[in-house]
């Protein structure tokens, strides 16, 4: 009697959970953006969060939680229930950080395998950033200024193994010269810096700066990408102007690794809806940045090829604290 109990019991709990699973969602649901507003990251989950509200009939609501280039969101998101109730925006340096977390003798933040890839939205080279004020028109005249006082020029960026910090590491180990790196929570609190003359110059997406450069506050110098910036046509590429330097920064959804299947497949479906959305395409192409969408099967296989190329990148820059 007690078994056949315990076996109906065992099966009310599956029909049930299975019947939470097909319901989904039923309640608000967190999007942890690893960054401060005014980045790409929080550029790209306000608009993906609207969309996805409305095709998932529950709020979708931002959470900016900045600090250690992404690392502090990240490692949140990876340690949330697996419900789909907490989902991420994650951008680049989440292929770099569990690496450097080992370079540096500490424990990770988070594990690769502890996040799911779901969608990528945007994938774009950063650009090299000056105030329109600074002595540089070219790459080749900011290159050969910092040659010539090593450590004089100051950058910005989102943090130590950050998204705006690694492209400049490839920059200075290509040209050869030394730059003071001078880290802040994220991108906007970076380009506050730069435009208030603490900082000299940064790398960042074009979404982050635009607007500034057309209030003719800000001048981009040159891209770590290759061919035409659809955004600023006119800027050079690095490798155009002379040096083997290449960085693409790019932003996607990820969920707490063991979420639900269904749960995966309703996500996706969302993402999917909110990369093909007018409004979402509109807001983020207006930011400067085009949406490039990968599903979750090429994403996982960009953000696998991703990890282990930055991590060959972090080994090349070494300790930094």
């Amino acid at each position: 009697m007690m078994r056949r109990f315990l076996i109906a019991a065992g099966l009310c709990a599956a029909a049930g959970l299975a019947a939470a699973q097909g319901a989904y969602p039923t309640k608000p649901i967190t999007m942890i953006v690893p960054f401060p507003p005014g980045g790409l990251a929080d550029v790209v989950g306000r608009p993906v969060a609207e969309s996805l509200s409305k095709d998932l009939g529950q709020p979708v609501v931002i959470e900016n939680k900045g600090g250690a280039g992404g690392g502090i969101g990240m490692a949140q998101a990876a340690k949330a229930q697996p419900d789909g109730y907490t989902i991420l925006m994650a951008l680049s340096s989440y292929s770099v950080l569990p690496e450097a977390d080992t370079l540096l003798g500490r424990p990770q933040m988070y594990a690769y395998n502890s996040l799911r890839p779901i969608a990528r939205f945007t994938a774009d080279p950063t650009v090299l950033a000056v105030r329109a004020d600074a002595p540089w028109k070219t790459v080749k005249d900011f290159v050969e200024d910092a040659k010539k006082r090593p450590g004089a020029i100051n950058f910005g960026s989102s943090g130590n193994y950050g998204t705006m910090h690694v492209p400049m590491e490839i920059l200075k180990q290509v040209t050869g010269t030394r730059m003071t790196h001078i880290p802040y929570t994220g991108a906007g609190p970076a380009v506050i810096a730069l435009l208030g003359g603490q900082v000299d110059a940064l790398s960042t997406g074009p979404a982050t700066v635009l607007q500034h450069v057309k209030a003719g506050k800000i001048r981009v110098l040159g891209h770590w990408g290759n061919g035409k910036l659809e955004s600023m046509p006119d800027v050079p590429s690095l490798k155009q102007a002379g040096y083997d330097a290449e960085y693409a920064q790019w932003s996607g959804l990820f969920v707490p690794a063991g979420t639900p299947e269904p749960v995966v497949q309703r996500l996706r479906a969302a993402a999917r809806h909110a990369a093909n959305d007018p409004k979402v395409k509109e807001v983020i192409l207006g930011a400067g940045s085009p949406v490039l969408y990968q599903d979750t099967p090429d994403f996982e296989k960009y953000v696998a090829g991703d990890v282990q190329r930055m991590s060959d990148v972090v080994k090349k820059i070494g300790k930094v604290q």
